[in-house]
């Protein structure tokens, strides 16, 4: 089963007022082609058309605050959240109800508090390349949409499914991908040198055990008895 994801940008809500109930909120979810924060050995960026299989297959999609289910906020099967791909974003709307956690939310917004989108997804299809800077670089192409989220503050990021795909990129080790230097990844990842050995292969050779270099030693000394005696 594929792994659920979480990422963030940093872009404000804003809240729409209606004539009935706390508003509407809206915000992106997602930016196309920028790049995100160092997540742990790599950048990513989100392609343009990564939600289009999700929005054309209308699947259930749901937006929760802080990714909780017990403060929901809209889905789209009831139609309460509408969701959009244009050229900047995913961009999200969606109807706050009128419950604690929807007038909780309005609150928030007006006031400004809301600084962050978040969205979490399950990967489909994503590719490999590097940036100018020859960073690793993962892009999102097609993914699958499970919620989207006016969030406080960003959350933790756990990036180890991203490492377990540049992983099979690789065809490494997770460990050993995390233990190559960046140079040895960025190479791999332009196709500039053949696959190296693993991580344990790499080290540097230890000392000669010392058994090995006494009996070393003692040949040395009896080759030399030997000359004396000639």
């Amino acid at each position: 089963m594929m792994e659920t994801e979480t990422r963030y940008i940093k872009q404000p809500v804003e809240l729409r007022a209606v004539d009935d109930g706390p508003g509407v909120l809206t915000g992106y979810a997602a930016t196309y082609n920028r790049y995100s924060q160092n997540l742990g050995g790599f950048v990513e960026q989100v392609a343009p058309g990564a939600f289009a299989k999700s929005l054309g297959d209308r699947v259930a999609v749901v937006a929760r605050y802080n990714h909780d289910d017990n403060y929901l906020l809209g889905t789209t099967e009831a139609g309460t959240l509408t969701l959009e791909s244009d050229t900047t974003g995913l961009r999200y709307d969606v109807v706050l109800p009128d419950t604690t956690a929807g007038n909780d939310v309005g609150k928030l917004a007006k006031r400004g508090d809301l600084r962050y989108s978040s969205f979490a997804f399950r990967v489909l299809e994503d590719e490999w390349s590097v940036t100018d800077q020859g960073f690793p670089l993962r892009t999102l192409l097609n993914v699958q949409l499970v919620d989207v989220a006016p969030v406080n503050t960003p959350a933790y990021l756990d990036t180890s499914t991203g490492m377990r795909s540049l992983a099979t990129h690789l065809h490494m080790e997770v460990a050993d991908v995390e233990a190559a230097p960046l140079e040895e990844i960025r190479s791999r990842l332009n196709g500039e040198i053949p696959d190296l050995p693993d991580a344990e292969q790499r080290e540097e050779p230890k000392d000669a055990p010392t058994e090995q270099v006494d009996n070393h030693s003692k040949v040395n000394l009896r080759l030399k008895e030997l000359d004396l005696i000639k």
